[in-house]
């Protein structure tokens, strides 16, 4: 696969990330490290974990992954959303539920609703120097590491920035060497807002991006994409499938089945690797195939052009 600069890390990666945010939910430890190991397997050599993920035991995850593969692979890490309460018990609940919905599978999405609900996170962070410090210091040992390549601060706005005691130790952080570089993970019109109140947190901005969304204005920080599928391929899809004109239409104008919700997806994730040219693209999954198809598409020169086709009709659509 492709590999880019990490922004200012004196580091490369692959073009396509992994999101771990599914880690430790559904699945238990051992399953969660065979996804990251198939990630690892399918090319894939960027993950992205913070303390919130899989009811605060993902990075826990990740560190045992890392502790493998840790001079092959980079890590973006966050500070900001602390994990979820009572970590004990909900870890005990997901051991007596998880066999339950292997049995009885329709019973997932009442006891995920439940879950989400007992673990709520812990107020958000003051984003403090103080409290960074302790944040940065429980994330590398966490993930058993002396460095985190990409430490963001997870959906800060500029309001939340305040103690401008926070920026030394940012800046003091890289100069040792405990992280590569540093930025804000946030939505895109909280990215909008930091970046002209606040710039210099914004070294690295993480935000969403997908052919629903406008192009990125030029920006100075270096950029990493999610959420270039997800509910937005859900949508896309379910209006092609309801317009059957419109995907026989777009389907002639991109010289691609974009009815076929396989051919759609590669192109969704195709568009936003080719729209994002030096940005990192995170996707999550649990399934292998779906990760070496992924790795697959982002290889695919012969599916730029369609996949340009495709964000054209879309963005043309929204016009």
């Amino acid at each position: 696969m492709e590999t880019i600069d990490l922004g200012t890390t004196g580091r490369t990666t692959t073009r396509l990330g992994f999101g771990c945010s599914t880690l430790m939910g559904a699945m238990g430890r051992k399953e969660s490290i065979a996804i990251l190991e198939s990630a690892f397997d399918a090319g894939i050599r960027h993950f992205d974990v913070a303390p919130m993920y899989g009811f605060g035991q993902a990075e826990s995850c990740v560190g045992e992954f890392l502790g493998r593969h840790r001079a092959e692979v980079t890590v973006t890490t966050k500070y900001g959303i602390p994990p979820a309460k009572h970590q004990g018990l909900m870890s005990v609940a997901r051991s007596i539920a998880r066999p339950l919905i292997k049995a009885l599978p329709g019973l997932k999405r009442g006891l995920s609703s439940v879950a989400g609900r007992a673990a709520q996170p812990a107020e958000k962070a003051s984003f403090t120097a103080a409290q960074a410090k302790e944040s940065l210091e429980r994330s590398l040992k966490e993930l058993r590491t002396d460095r985190i390549d990409v430490w963001l601060l997870h959906e800060v706005t500029a309001e939340d920035l305040r103690d401008d005691e926070l920026l030394r130790f940012l800046e003091d952080s890289v100069a040792a060497g405990t992280i590569g570089t540093f930025g804000v993970g946030s939505e895109r019109e909280k990215i909008e807002a930091l970046l002209t109140a606040r710039p210099e947190y914004c070294r690295t901005a993480q935000f969403e991006w997908s052919v629903m969304d406008a192009p990125v204005p030029a920006m100075a920080s270096f950029r990493i994409h999610h959420r270039a599928l997800t509910e937005n391929f859900r949508e896309l899809h379910a209006g092609l499938a309801a317009d059957k004109a419109r995907a026989k239409r777009w389907s002639e104008q991109a010289a691609a089945d974009v009815a076929d919700r396989n051919v759609l997806a590669g192109l969704m994730l195709k568009a936003a690797l080719v729209e994002n040219p030096q940005s990192p693209i995170l996707f999550s999954s649990k399934n292998p195939a779906h990760m070496r198809e992924n790795v697959r598409v982002a290889g695919d020169r012969t599916l730029e052009a369609p996949a340009r086709a495709l964000y054209a009709l879309v963005q043309e659509s929204h016009a």
